[in-house]
Formats: C-alpha cells, structure tokens, sequence
C-alpha cells in the first residue's frame, strides 16, 4: 500500500530533521575530560613478536621466568613433561595482554579431554588446550573456551601438530572480604584470538574455572600468576609474552553529550 506524502508532511520532516541535529554543529566540540597523554609502545615487524616494554615469559633457552625447570625445552619449544606438575609464573601480573603459542602432539590419541589437553591460566582462571580439530568434547570444554563456563564462538583450531597463537586480554576481578564473604567490585573480563580470530569478546568470568564443582568468585590477590597446565599430554609451547595492561575502570567516565539522553 502506497503513502502519498503531502507538503504539509515534508514540512514536518524538515523540522524534526532540524531539530535533530545538535546545536554545535560545525564547532570544534571537546569533552572536556583531561586525558592523559598515552605512553609510547613500539611495535615488533611481526605483530606476534613481542613489544617493546613486553615480559618475555619463554624465549627459547630456559625456564627462568618460570617457578620449576621440570618441563623441557626441545629445538627452542617448551614442551609439558607429563607428571612433572604445572607451571607458574615467578612474577605476579595484574590485568594483562598475553600471547602465546602452542601445538597439540601430531599423533596425538585418546578421546575427549585426552587429546594433548593442557591450559592457560591467569590465577585460577583457564582457556583450555585441546585438540578441537579432530577431537570431540563438551563445548564449554574445547579448545578456546573459558573451562566449564563458555564455548568459543567458532572453532578454529588446526591440525594436531600444527602451530597456534592465543592472544588473550584478561582484565582482573576486583574483589574485597566482607565479615568473610567474598564481594565482587568488579568481575574479571576475557576476550581470546585464536589464529588471528576473535573467539571470546570481553566475556564476564563467573568465577574460578575448576572442573568439579560451579564458579564461583574466591578471595586472591589483585595480581596472579601466570600458569601452564600439566594434564598428561606433552604440548608444545613457544613464544609466551606478557604485558599489563590498565583495568578496564582506568579511564574515567565520558562525560555524554547532552543530546545523547
């Protein structure tokens, strides 16, 4: 059905078109807010190598960075020694940027979570390893998920054996103890590429990510850290980066132009 538009309609359109647009409109607006000038950060010519300012957490020759030398360290490749316990971090991080790469054994076998299953960690808080490419799991357990908690949006893993980043911005909860119960200030937030593709986009954490029982928040420090899991499976691990980065309250509140109400 057709709508004749009369004059007296466009007349009305005009206006409120009119009335629509700001009245600065042409002027050089500013917000007002002091931001601070931003530091300067080199990057690397390969967007995988790390920045300038960045923590080298694996370079290639030795465990230093990290709390026990009982993993090894094949052809510059990190690789789990199954049995021989997980991996922390000697220095604690705040809410960071994190890459990493990693490959799943080539002959890998088992079902499930048995196939070159490992993880990364921030405290108690993982994105799973695993063998997604040939391997079937729970969803919320595959490779790319936060554990137990979210599925990643797509999936894509490569070939076991074949190598694969992470870069993870995991900004850290805030949390306060009240006549012993923990209050959540603020959750923890997540957002994961992997190989390049954006698979978890700032996705609130609901807490610990333990495979037995449900999140739930618990009282630590405000900064972690950083751990690489041993789950029996010997994965391989490369060119592991770390930068803090400010939380995600840093900035303060834009100040909303009045026609945005």
């Amino acid at each position: 059905m057709s709508r004749k538009i009369t004059a007296a309609s466009a007349v009305s359109v005009v206006v409120l078109t009119a009335l629509s647009v700001p009245a600065f409109a042409g002027q050089d607006w500013k917000s007002g807010i002091p931001w601070q000038k931003p530091p300067v950060v080199s990057p690397a010519a390969n967007p995988s190598d790390p920045p300038s300012g960045a923590v080298i957490l694996f370079n290639g020759k030795d465990l230093a960075a990290w709390d026990k030398d009982t993993w090894l360290i094949e052809n510059g490749e990190l690789v789990c020694n199954p049995q021989k316990g997980t991996l922390a971090t000697k220095q604690k991080f705040g809410s960071v940027q994190l890459h990493i790469e990693f490959a799943i054994p080539q002959d890998v076998s088992g079902k499930g979570q048995q196939r070159g299953n490992s993880g990364v960690f921030w405290g108690n808080y993982e994105v799973q390893v695993l063998d997604s490419h040939d391997g079937e799991t729970y969803y919320d357990g595959q490779c790319g998920a936060i554990y137990k908690q979210c599925p990643p949006l797509v999936n894509v893993c490569r070939k076991p054996g074949e190598w694969q980043s992470y870069d993870i911005i995991f900004n850290r909860p805030e949390l306060k103890m009240e006549n012993g119960i923990v209050r959540v200030l603020r959750p923890a937030y997540i957002t994961v590429l992997q190989n390049g593709v954006l698979i978890i986009n700032h996705h609130q954490i609901l807490g610990t990510t333990f495979f037995n029982r449900p999140p739930a928040y618990e009282a630590h420090a405000d900064k972690m850290p950083i751990s690489l899991q041993d789950h029996g499976n010997k994965t391989r691990f490369r060119n592991i980066w770390v930068r803090e980065i400010p939380d995600t309250d840093a900035h303060p509140e834009p100040v909303k132009p009045a026609y945005y109400e």
